[in-house]
């Protein structure tokens, strides 16, 4: 199915690893040349390297961290040397892992501008772009902990739901200019980041990772396993297609079943 996509640009956040390089992947195949941003140098540059040889689409690299307004500010002059951009993945973020009563205000500070004032930054820099080439697609990758919060990291839950609420205020904002705005909200989607805490939660216990894996999947999921960031990555190149063009200020659940209400 041609979805209509080559030749446009997308820039993604968090793109060396995980779902963040499975979406650069899956759109460069469909001929889209891609912006990949992230704080590690090396990784991301053979990464993007690969991208480029292996879909045949022209790829830059950007170091920098989101986090910070420096690092939202040389995405956005990088994006501009590129050419402007027609989609727009924020997809940067991590985990918290914390209480309310013992979190200092600085942690909330760095979840706050990791997974909010990023995303704020990066709207105000590239729609103008967006605008100036006929529209464009902004998607939040937030997370089912957006409206069914994990315990153990209340920051996370909190930051993500309002990205979530940006997402939406913004759809309705910029839809006039023909930029569509939506979030996902994943389940479990299993990352690098999910391999390495099983692997360092069972190192005492016999090591077997895959089986702690197997037991969050069957606790939370009804589809019993995790998904693949392959799988939510065909979700996202959809929405960012005109075949989703009626999607605006949408928040989607890809999540194998986990969330409990309707």
């Amino acid at each position: 199915m041609d979805l209509n996509l080559r030749g446009k640009v997308a820039v993604i956040t968090g793109g060396s690893i995980g779902i963040g390089l499975a979406v650069a992947d899956a759109l460069a195949a469909e001929g889209v040349d891609v912006v990949m941003a992230a704080r590690q140098p090396e990784r991301l540059e053979e990464e993007a390297k690969r991208v480029a040889g292996r879909h045949g689409v022209r790829t830059l690299p950007v170091a920098c961290d989101v986090a910070t307004a420096e690092g939202t500010k040389n995405l956005i002059a990088a994006v501009e040397s590129f050419g402007g951009a027609d989609i727009l993945i924020n997809n940067a973020g991590s985990g918290s892992n914390e209480t309310i009563m013992e979190a200092p205000d600085e942690k909330w500070q760095h979840y706050w501008e990791l997974h909010v004032m990023a995303a704020v930054r990066l709207a105000r820099g590239l729609v103008p772009g967006m605008k100036r080439r006929g529209g464009g697609v902004i998607l939040h990758n937030a997370s089912i902990c957006a409206t069914q919060p994990l315990w153990y990291e209340p920051i996370y839950n909190v930051t993500k739901s309002a990205l979530m609420m940006f997402s939406k205020t913004l759809a309705n904002e910029v839809i006039k200019d023909n930029i569509r705005v939506n979030t996902v909200n994943a389940g479990l989607i299993l990352t690098p980041d999910w391999i390495k805490t099983a692997k360092q939660l069972t190192a005492d216990k016999g090591g077997d990772w895959e089986g702690y894996l197997q037991g969050v999947a069957d606790e939370y999921a009804p589809i019993r396993r995790f998904g693949k960031p392959e799988e939510l990555a065909a979700f996202f190149v959809f929405l960012c297609s005109d075949r989703a063009s009626y999607s605006v200020g949408s928040t989607y659940y890809v999540d194998g079943g986990m969330l409990k209400t309707v």
